[in-house]
């Protein structure tokens, strides 16, 4: 792909790319697989991580693990500033929140600024599900991509089989006299996989005989809706991770007393699968800055962010570190103000929230084969999904700005009519080409970032305090970002949160798992819908992880393929490369 020239009848403070034939466009596996890396000692050494055997363990020639001795010598180093990329509502035209996130990186560094950006690794899932790949795209990728994008360095794997490990074990002490009473009827732990396979989600297992046990119902979500994987991204180190993984709730006996882990002894043996899990990968974006890329609970049905772990250890080894948080910032951005940072400690200095044109004009009622035209009242229409989203970010006392992910057949007139709009609500638009551009395109956003974090006042808080009932911290969520007139729940789940709160779980923070695709929990409302009631399906403990999950709507813990998979297009090629990823 050739970047384009910037067009001269374009205002200066807004850069316009003139529109080209897609014909010219590579594909992000394409551009990715040119992509000039350099060996990841090199990339450590640009962040003064020394090239000891003690500081990281190489996996290949452009992944590295840092090794947690390490780390425990970064521990009195002063952190830099954090930015959190979130989104707009999603919709299948693309927002580009982890491409933002990837170019925002680069611009820092493009103007002299130290900076990382923190991810959260692909599952195989979406990849070969919905999105073909979650590297980033064009000329603001993480690499290399398909190594990122396929297994990666098998963290998932390992929270795949920690996970059950655990299921094993239940059904091991079952089968041999159940000294601890489990009642097979309350079980609440399933299996894992990491693939979208809707047959899993309701099952029977042990059949065929006394050989094979006692037979009961289970099922299978996917693993980043497991609560090891929330554990794992929320675990300061490898100490914690295991006390975490003990308190994990599996079930109760006939009298309702809980069964933790810990009481099969499944946390030494877990903890053991996931000692090289634990340390953070370390790869480059196609600039060569540094990214430290871990974990992945989905922001729909988890909480979206990335490790703990490889946040700290970024603010340790820059002076700025781009994280981005699950889906738009509803979901993703509340989880990880309400969740991440309540647990770490970690206190973001400013917000970016990543809007596309396109995707506005979906807001505004158009449909995606439309997308390619200029239409500003769509977009004008649209815009009231942007200002809900900057609105709720405001709401936890932090500056933000956005960033106009640009798509080459956005008009100077639309770019004009986002700017203009955002100028009313005193927030900041920045148009931003990475995509074409790299880090060159967002040089003026991470202009302006800079600006944020080191002039704007931070008057950072959370949205409810830790003693406001379970309840009362549901309705929270819902009306005051969801804008829900109200929470209906059943007499089980509000039972089931009494005992929650009886139990000495009160102060937990919630976790809602609802669609991604509006703000309501239907998924063809979109826009900014208000009035709306929220439905909660059921409730779940994650007394590892510390937070309530609350199922509302339709929404489900393991998703199924759509119609036409991403898996249908991906293969080798007659050169042995891989096609498909995009």
């Amino acid at each position: 792909m050739i970047k384009k020239d910037i067009n001269p009848a374009a205002s200066k403070k807004f850069k316009y790319i003139e529109s080209v034939k897609m014909s010219t466009v590579k594909s992000d596996i394409e551009i990715a697989r040119v992509a000039k890396m350099k060996p990841i000692q090199e990339i450590l050494d640009g962040i003064n991580v020394p090239d000891e055997a003690n500081a990281y363990s190489p996996i290949g020639r452009y992944i590295a693990k840092i090794k947690p001795e390490y780390l425990e010598t970064l521990k009195n180093k002063k952190d830099g500033k954090l930015i959190l990329v979130t989104a707009i509502t999603p919709t299948p035209a693309g927002e580009g929140k982890t491409t933002t996130s990837v170019g925002l990186c680069d611009g820092l560094n493009k103007i002299g600024k130290k900076s990382i950006v923190c991810l959260r690794e692909p599952s195989l899932g979406p990849s070969f599900g919905m999105k073909g790949g979650a590297a980033g795209g064009g000329y603001a990728q993480v690499v290399p991509m398909e190594q990122i994008n396929l297994h990666f360095t098998g963290d998932f794997h390992a929270i795949t089989s920690a996970h059950n490990l655990l299921s094993a074990l239940i059904d091991n002490h079952i089968y041999w006299g159940n000294k601890l009473n489990i009642d097979v009827r309350r079980i609440v732990w399933k299996r894992v996989m990491d693939m979208n396979d809707r047959s899993l989600r309701s099952i029977n297992i042990n059949l065929g005989g006394i050989a094979n046990g006692y037979p009961r119902e289970d099922g299978f979500d996917i693993t980043v809706a497991s609560e090891i994987m929330a554990i794992f991204c929320l675990s300061n180190d490898l100490k914690d991770l295991e006390k975490r993984i003990g308190n994990i709730t599996i079930g109760y006996t006939r009298d309702r007393k809980a069964i933790y882990a810990k009481d099969l002894n499944a946390h030494g043996p877990m903890t053991v699968l996931l000692k090289e899990a634990i340390r953070p990968n370390v790869t480059q974006t196609l600039e060569n800055n540094p990214a430290i890329i871990h974990g992945g609970p989905f922001g729909n049905i988890a909480h979206g962010c990335n490790s703990v772990i490889a946040t700290k250890t970024g603010l340790k080894l820059a002076d700025y570190v781009v994280t981005e948080a699950g889906f738009g910032a509803d979901l993703g951005a509340e989880k990880f103000f309400n969740i991440k940072c309540r647990k770490s400690g970690l206190k973001p200095d400013c917000v970016v929230v990543v809007a596309t044109i396109r995707a506005l004009k979906m807001h505004g009622g158009l449909a995606k084969d439309k997308l390619k035209k200029e239409n500003v009242k769509a977009l004008k229409k649209g815009l009231v999904n942007l200002e809900r989203h900057i609105s709720n970010v405001q709401k936890f006392g932090l500056p933000v700005t956005v960033a106009v992910n640009h798509f080459i057949t956005d008009t100077e007139q639309e770019v004009k009519t986002i700017v203009d709009y955002c100028k009313t609500l005193n927030v900041k638009a920045n148009l931003c080409t990475h995509w074409s551009n790299g880090g060159e395109g967002t040089k003026e956003l991470a202009d302006y970032v800079v600006e944020l974090c080191e002039k704007k006042k931070n008057k950072f808080k959370f949205l409810y305090e830790n003693s406001t009932p379970l309840f009362k911290k549901i309705e929270t969520i819902a009306k005051e970002i969801y804008y829900a007139s109200e929470v209906v729940a059943d007499t089980k789940v509000r039972d089931q949160l009494k005992n929650f709160q009886e139990n000495g779980y009160g102060e937990l923070p919630i976790c809602v798992a609802k669609t991604q695709f509006s703000f309501s929990t239907d998924p063809s409302l979109k826009g900014a819908p208000s009035g709306h009631v929220l439905p909660i399906r059921e409730v779940s403990l994650s007394s590892g992880a510390e937070f309530i999950v609350v199922v509302c709507g339709a929404i489900m813990t393991m998703p199924g393929l759509p119609r036409v998979p991403a898996a249908n297009s991906i293969k080798i090629n007659d050169k042995g490369d891989t096609e498909g990823l995009f």
